[in-house]
């Protein structure tokens, strides 16, 4: 079985097995066994929806510290957009950039800067027409990761163009290898993330071969330090160098509106992205060039490493976005080959497979379906399974029993009462 990287993970001791988590996984990547819950590593996403939902705080995300910036001769920071809107009352995006460099940080590079190429280079494929449509967004690695999941036949139409984080962060390391001539391997770049997602794409990449960032740290973590050195601040540098489009990439639809056309759709949350991806496999979905979908509601602000509240947060990107220019970053060269993903997006089998040997799994297929007739239908979670479908897969793997069923036990133990009763 192949080794899966997941940046979200369970405290066992604070687990209640409350079944909350259980019922919101988007993938049934999560069971309750023995009381606790446990995560699947081959169906889990790391979107984060089992952290947001948990009321015992027993699901965090792993994410690197800022100490571990230090072993590298040049540090650089890629703040994601949603970190701007964070901040009350913030008009000038250089306080934000001017604070990461008093943390330590050398060079500090937007991720809205790549966006905006990664926009002009999507509304490029677009015109020439060589990309099944619609095209749906690959800037979520969680929606990447549920596509390759649960909707293998939409696997052709994900964007193949890397995300903004990947690209700011090779052409920084380019610039500062062209500038200053030092080796690859003394800078290190930190994307300052709202999500766990991001943290798996660095460390487990789904579009090459190994990620251009080293490390990410999330919001939540970089906040209290960063609003006090923000506060401290004498003079403000000038260091932004992106536009509208850029930092609108933060909220749900500021993507989809750097088309600059009117065939899109943006859909955030991830039952509503659900729902979306179901409608466009079953061809409901017509009329439309650019899908952008994000796992988070309200976009990127809503990453449960964020602080602010999404919507607060959407609207203080709103508000920013008056004070800057449209676009400051256009493609060169051949950055747009740079930006192309190494690696086909495929269905990831083993998520669902229930033998290697196919014979073995139309047997244990047929005996699912016969299991399945014989539970309830109720979809309750009380057996550690989110559905009854899943409790037959996990009975036919072993992995359960179909007194786990409490409706079916119940049942049995009826019937043993009515037996003895008898005697």
């Amino acid at each position: 079985m192949k080794n899966y990287f997941h940046s979200v993970e369970l405290d066992a001791e604070l687990c209640c097995g409350c079944t909350n988590c259980l019922k919101r996984c988007p993938t049934e990547a999560i069971r309750i066994r023995g009381g606790k819950a446990h995560i699947l590593s081959e169906r889990c996403i790391d979107c984060g929806e089992c952290i947001r939902i948990c009321p015992h705080h027993a699901k965090r995300a792993r994410s690197n510290s800022i100490d571990e910036i230090q072993p590298y001769k040049i540090k650089v920071a890629i703040p994601a957009p949603a970190l701007f809107g964070q901040f009350n009352n913030l008009n000038d995006i250089d306080i934000v950039l001017t604070g990461l460099r008093a943390m330590g940080f050398d060079v500090i590079y937007e991720v809205s800067r790549a966006a905006e190429l990664v926009s002009e280079a999507t509304r490029n494929l677009i015109k020439e027409k060589k990309l099944r449509l619609p095209i749906i967004s690959s800037a979520c690695p969680a929606v990447v990761r549920l596509i390759k999941i649960r909707f293998p036949e939409l696997c052709g139409n994900v964007l193949p163009l890397l995300a903004p984080m990947e690209v700011a962060a090779k052409m920084v390391r380019r610039e500062i290898i062209e500038m200053t001539g030092v080796s690859d391997d003394e800078i290190g770049v930190f994307f300052i993330t709202p999500c766990p997602a991001k943290v798996t794409e660095i460390n487990n990449p789904t579009s090459t071969e190994k990620s251009a960032v080293n490390g990410a740290i999330a919001i939540s973590q970089i906040y209290p330090e960063l609003t006090s050195k923000m506060d401290k601040l004498n003079t403000i540098e000038s260091i932004a160098k992106s536009g509208l489009i850029g930092v609108g990439w933060a909220t749900s639809g500021g993507e989809a509106a750097a088309m600059l056309g009117d065939k899109y759709l943006a859909a955030d949350g991830i039952e509503n992205v659900i729902r979306v991806l179901e409608e466009l496999e079953d061809e409901h979905i017509h009329g439309v060039d650019f899908i952008e979908l994000n796992a988070c509601s309200g976009g990127c602000v809503g990453g449960v490493l964020a602080v602010e509240n999404p919507y607060v947060a959407q609207a203080r990107i709103q508000n920013l976005r008056k004070y800057l220019p449209v676009s400051l970053n256009h493609l060169k060269n051949n950055d747009m080959d740079r930006m192309k993903w190494e690696n086909e997006l495929k269905f990831n089998a083993e998520s669902f497979r229930l033998s290697d040997d196919i014979f073995e799994a139309m047997d244990m297929m047929e005996k699912m379906e016969q299991i399945c007739k014989n539970l309830p239908g109720l979809d309750c979670g009380s057996c550690g399974a989110p559905t009854c479908r899943a409790l037959a897969e996990d009975i036919v793997k072993g992995n359960a029993k179909e007194t786990d069923c409490i409706h079916k036990l119940k049942a049995r133990i009826q019937s043993v009462y009515d037996q003895l009763g008898k005697l």
